[in-house]
């Protein structure tokens, strides 16, 4: 199955809906899906590092949109939605810890965590709960998001024929990998806060 998808998401490359499809799921995980846009990114951008930059530039621009949406959960309807988003990934014990550190060190935790494996909508939505400038969480959401869709484009279009051999050599060791450094940094995030 894994290698199904990643021939799909290699195959489909070229064609536009894949590329609407990837800033949809870049959305969407700024705001409530689990998956982040990286498993598209990456075999398309393997597959067309040509295209790496746009790419990019697509993540980052729906990121930061699907960021707002994130952040309207967290300032509308936290009581709601954002609440049940936050418990359901396990960090509802740690939104007052979280909303106290964001009179200090907004900007910072905007712009690691942006960066981090760890679920960038627990960002969003808990910088619209804690009240966050929005203007501010909107640049710094661009600066964390385009330096790490940005990063895997250098590394992607510089490197891409051969990290494209290296990943299809042995494609579930690289998923497995991925899957541990995503896990560990949602078991950080819990423990950081």
């Amino acid at each position: 199955m894994l290698r199904r998808f990643y021939d799909w998401c290699i195959g489909a490359a070229g064609k536009p809906y894949a590329t609407w499809l990837m800033g949809l799921v870049s959305f969407a995980e700024s705001s409530f899906f689990p998956v982040p846009p990286d498993v598209m990114l990456i075999p398309m951008s393997l597959a067309r590092p040509d295209k790496a930059w746009g790419y990019a530039t697509i993540c980052t621009a729906t990121s930061v949109a699907g960021g707002v949406l994130g952040y309207a959960i967290g300032a509308l309807l936290y009581d709601s939605i954002g609440q049940w988003l936050i418990q359901l990934y396990g960090y509802g014990d740690k939104v007052e810890a979280f909303r106290e550190a964001y009179a200090r060190y907004g900007s910072l935790i905007i712009l690691l965590k942006g960066l981090t494996p760890i679920p960038y909508k627990i960002v969003t939505i808990t910088s619209g709960f804690a009240g966050y400038d929005l203007v501010l969480f909107v640049l710094f959401s661009f600066v964390a998001r385009g330096m790490r869709f940005y990063l895997l484009a250098f590394l992607l279009h510089r490197y891409g024929a051969r990290a494209r051999v290296i990943l299809e050599e042995r494609l579930g060791f690289w998923v497995t990998i991925g899957t541990v450094v995503l896990v560990a940094g949602i078991i950080a995030a819990v423990y950081i806060f």
